[in-house]
């Protein structure tokens, strides 16, 4: 598969990067600051924002057993219920954002994170699911929204080889005939070395997708570089301050930083072009500073060059210097000024 749409955009290798603005846990419990997200989402110039759609109730159990505890990282102490607490968005919020990104005109989609969350994203006509990283392995959860139609997007941080296969082809068993996957490291942040960016031209010809990267670095270098590597999407987390206190605030990107991720990222798929040994549009004006061979006596009709008639010098507008050898020695048709540029056609024989 080389190419998938979501709401009328192509993605894939023939088209710029497509860039997801995550809103994720941004919007710290304030419906205003997941607006205004959304609005410098669209001025940074990203083609989607996504959301998360979960309660803590449908992600984890209100237990704070030694196995729902968070040791190290970012939320070390604290219970995963009580992470999520504070973290999730209120449903309620999802039609007024939903209706604030259409009004914008950027693309609005979220990851659901069990079944009736893909319920209400189905009332609000969601382009299309992003499946995340850990529940790449939930293979019903993965069905149940492939079974929706709509394109579908899998991250597959901490997923091994067989489990994204089985991801993918739960997703295809499901219905979804518009798949792309997303190489992924889920640490939170993640240190560059961490990312190995050699995977993606493996996973494209390993599964045949349109692949991507969601990026949890603290800057724009593993995100840019990857679209040398083949990748068709970026996904990046986004906040309008990263000082701002929230869960994911410290490792989301703040406007200016998104803004110079969808330029690079556009401008680095641009560069990589196509292959062209050619002479390209900017270098036209620059054949002046190419070297070329120059007569540097005057030379009479019938005179036979010498080497120390000719030399090679800059501009470029004589004949190749690969010509010196083959012209001393020739006798000239016609007579000829020093400092002009030498032409096959001043010689009785040719080069």
């Amino acid at each position: 598969m080389t190419q998938i749409e979501i709401a009328g955009r192509p993605i894939g290798p023939d088209h710029a990067p497509y860039v997801i603005a995550e809103l994720s846990a941004n919007h710290n419990g304030k419906l205003d600051i997941a607006m205004r997200i959304i609005e410098e989402a669209k001025k940074a110039g990203a083609d989607a924002v996504k959301l998360q759609t979960y309660k803590p109730d449908t992600i984890t159990l209100n237990c704070d057993s030694e196995d729902f505890k968070i040791r190290g990282g970012l939320w070390d102490g604290r219970t995963l219920y009580e992470l999520y607490e504070e973290a999730y968005m209120p449903w309620e919020w999802h039609k007024p954002l939903f209706e604030h990104a259409r009004k914008l005109g950027i693309t609005i989609f979220s990851s659901p994170f069990d079944n009736t969350a893909i319920d209400l994203l189905e009332d609000l006509n969601a382009p299309a699911y992003k499946i995340a990283s850990f529940e790449a392995v939930d293979l019903p959860l993965i069905k149940y929204a492939a079974s929706t139609g709509k394109p579908m997007i899998i991250s597959t941080g901490m997923a091994d080889a067989d489990e994204i296969q089985e991801a993918i082809d739960a997703a295809r068993e499901g219905g979804c005939k518009q798949l792309a996957v997303l190489h992924c490291v889920s640490g939170y942040p993640a240190p560059a070395e961490d990312y190995n960016l050699r995977t993606i031209p493996d996973m494209i010809e390993r599964f045949g997708l349109v692949t991507g990267l969601s990026d949890h670095t603290l800057d724009n270098t593993t995100a840019i570089t990857s679209v040398a590597m083949g990748a068709c999407i970026i996904e990046k987390h986004f906040t309008l301050n990263r000082s701002g206190g929230g869960p994911d605030d410290s490792f989301s990107l703040e406007p200016a930083e998104m803004a110079a991720l969808c330029t690079g990222a556009k401008t680095a798929w641009s560069a990589l072009g196509r292959v062209d040994y050619g002479r390209k549009s900017s270098e036209q004006g620059n054949v002046q500073f190419r070297r070329s061979l120059y007569f540097v006596n005057d030379l009479p009709e019938g005179a036979v060059v010498t080497l120390s008639d000719v030399r090679s010098v800059r501009p470029g507008y004589g004949l190749h210097p690969k010509y010196l050898n083959d012209l001393v020695g020739k006798r000239l048709n016609q007579a000829v000024q020093r400092n002009t540029p030498i032409r096959r056609a001043v010689f009785m024989d040719d080069l």
